[in-house]
């Protein structure tokens, strides 16, 4: 196996909710062993279970494995593990030279430039490799990987990201890899502004929103997002798989790494404020195509 070297020193994993705990649990399956670092015992509970051990602090996995993933909330998250608690012995100190990190959140260009500079001088091989998918994906290994940084590095964990994703994209030596993230996430989120607003239009006319998703699933701009959101509009149950606070934050990425490249993202900067409009009104926690219930709402029509 092309990762045996860095596998034998032990696999880590920092962050294990929503979609590191599945990742995490296909890696404990597939036989190997793992240290876990997360602040949510609940998070870490289903993990223990199948034999995974914890690391008390993310410098004591880093400490003990040869290749670290990490899955986290945001750029404050990611800033605080490569820079938190150095004076008490934290990630940056305890990681040793090759030892392979790969970080597949969703985060900044900026701040993933900054991490590389720093993990460079230690000399620790970084994969910025966000994924693509939901949790139930993750279940099934059926992931996207979008990778850039280390080519090395990138061939010798590839066995181990194959137990992970059922497609993966090394696209360049940088943060290649950060700005496809967000050019996906630009397409997913506008695709719930776009539908709710063609939907609120479609009811106003006499439709319903179960008539009008079958039609639009068999039309010419169905995608998988569409078919998968069907059955959730169609009952109007908005419960999360992404949420409307998550889809913010998302889009704040999006636009200020527009406003960096001087880009002026009209589009996205619009739809940006519509997710902050839901989640002012009580839509933060709910599905991020809860954004056509808000539209209704906003248009005078009501369920009750």
């Amino acid at each position: 196996m092309a990762d045996s070297q860095y596998i034998q020193n032990g696999i880590g994993w920092i962050g294990v909710g929503k979609m590191g705990n599945p990742m995490a649990t296909r890696l404990i399956e597939a036989g190997q062993a793992l240290t876990i670092c997360d602040p949510v015992a609940e998070n870490r509970a289903s993990l223990v279970a199948r034999g995974a051990v914890v690391a008390n602090s993310p410098g004591e996995l880093a400490a003990r494995c040869g290749l670290i993933f990490s899955t986290i909330p945001n750029d404050a998250v990611l800033a605080d593990l490569i820079w938190g608690d150095e004076d008490r012995g934290g990630f940056l100190s305890q990681i040793a030279a090759g030892t392979i990190f790969v970080e597949m959140s969703t985060v900044s260009p900026q701040l993933s430039e900054r991490v590389a500079k720093e993990l460079a001088i230690r000399g620790v091989p970084y994969l910025r490799c966000p994924i693509s998918g939901s949790t139930a994906l993750a279940r099934n290994g059926s992931l996207t990987a979008l990778a850039s940084g280390d080519l090395a590095a990138w061939q010798a964990v590839s066995e181990t990201i194959d137990l992970l994703a059922a497609r993966k994209f090394y696209l360049g030596a940088g943060e290649e890899a950060r700005f496809m993230k967000l050019v996906l996430n630009t397409l997913v989120g506008a695709t719930s502004s776009i539908l709710g607003e063609a939907l609120l239009l479609g009811e106003k006319g006499g439709l319903n929103p179960a008539q009008m998703m079958e039609v639009i699933s068999e039309s010419a701009v169905a995608s998988p997002l569409i078919k998968y959101k069907k059955d959730m509009i169609a009952a109007m149950d908005f419960s999360p798989a992404f949420s409307v606070q998550q889809m913010m934050k998302d889009f704040t990425l999006i636009t200020e790494a527009g406003r960096a490249q001087q880009i002026p993202m009209f589009a996205a900067n619009l739809i940006l404020q519509q997710y902050v409009s839901a989640a002012t009104v009580g839509y933060a926690k709910q599905d991020f195509f809860a954004l056509f219930d808000w539209m209704r709402a906003s248009g005078g029509i009501s369920d009750a």
